[in-house]
């Protein structure tokens, strides 16, 4: 295992010779899930490559940083090798788990778009991705995140597939996409994940995601149903029942007191702290008296108008305090856009 070690120098190797072992011990973990030997070596000096200062991490640039000639066996790798790729995902949990485990931990989903030219990658079409910025030729890849107090990673992934390619079966032939795959919305995709998650009794407490995400009711009763809270962000037109009627969650912060706002900071940012003033209002949990329901609001300390709000889904007592934590930490996810 001495790729890359040609781009090291000596004041530098000694910080990196930690890394290397720790990827040889990855080896051993991923090494059954392929059929050859030349494919489990391709797969390690991929992941270096990744993991190595070169900016564009294409199959090109890749191979040029561990010195091949070509991209010729990454491209193999990715597109004929014999692997299992969900068990490598498997692995990868884990692995996660084992380094990063934390029972109060939170499971953040997120979705960013791949910009592609062309029509044959998998997934591919005209639309929306916030990483562009509106609607763009891409694909659409759906991810879970393992955060917690001692760092954060990925732990699961799926790419979406529009109707536009799964009502074109031999489309989808061509492409190499199984038979059994049939169209999922985000939401469902959202849903499987977190429940991968809890069936590999991955250590977790809270599970965030924006408003795409978490407008959503059945992904609501789907967190609380297997015993997680939840800080979702949500439109301010979102409804929230209380009592036996429905209410916009901005007419309700309109309602609450200017002394509700507290300054608190999500976290720290590539500028320091993330100051925001932040106010909540608690509601009674229609089905679980242990639980509580909150609205979330934050708005900008420069331009109070500018509100986002969460519905929040916790124990009895949680602090506004900790639910701002909690909401602060689904921005690992955000800087990596």
């Amino acid at each position: 295992m001495v790729l890359l070690h040609s781009n090291i120098n000596k004041a530098d190797k000694q910080a990196v010779e930690p890394v290397l072992v720790e990827l040889e011990e990855l080896e051993k973990r991923i090494a059954p899930r392929f059929a050859r030997l030349e494919a489990r070596i391709a797969a390690l000096a991929y992941i270096k490559g990744l993991i190595s200062p070169v900016e564009r991490k294409n199959s090109w640039q890749l191979a040029e940083a561990i010195g091949d000639r070509d991209p010729y066996r990454f491209q193999h790798l990715l597109n004929r090798a014999s692997w299992d790729a969900d068990a490598v995902r498997d692995d990868l949990r884990d692995y996660v788990v084992e380094h990063l485990g934390d029972d109060n931990a939170v499971l953040i989903v997120d979705e960013t778009g791949f910009l592609k030219q062309g029509d044959k990658s998998v997934g591919v079409q005209r639309q929306y991705s916030g990483t562009a910025g509106g609607t763009q030729n891409c694909q659409v890849g759906v991810f879970l995140v393992y955060a917690s107090s001692v760092g954060h990673t990925f732990i699961d992934r799926e790419l979406y597939l529009p109707k536009s390619w799964t009502n074109d079966r031999q489309r989808c032939e061509r492409a190499g996409v199984p038979e059994n795959v049939e169209f999922a919305t985000k939401l469902q995709l959202a849903r499987k994940m977190l429940l991968r998650a809890v069936d590999a009794n991955v250590p977790a407490r809270w599970v965030c995601a924006d408003a795409l995400y978490g407008t959503d009711h059945r992904l609501q009763q789907f967190i609380e149903a297997r015993g997680l809270h939840y800080v979702l962000a949500v439109s301010r037109d979102q409804t929230i029942w209380v009592g036996k009627s429905q209410h916009r969650v901005d007419a309700i912060m309109r309602k609450m007191d200017s002394s509700a706002w507290q300054t608190l900071s999500a976290g720290n940012g590539s500028k320091g702290e993330r100051l925001y003033q932040w106010a909540l209002a608690t509601f009674e949990h229609p089905k679980n008296p242990e639980l509580q329901r909150f609205v979330l609001a934050r708005r900008k300390l420069e331009n109070p108008t500018e509100i986002t709000y969460y519905l929040v889904s916790a124990p009895v007592g949680t602090s506004l305090q900790e639910i701002v934590k909690v909401a602060g930490v689904r921005w690992t996810v955000v800087i990596w856009k």
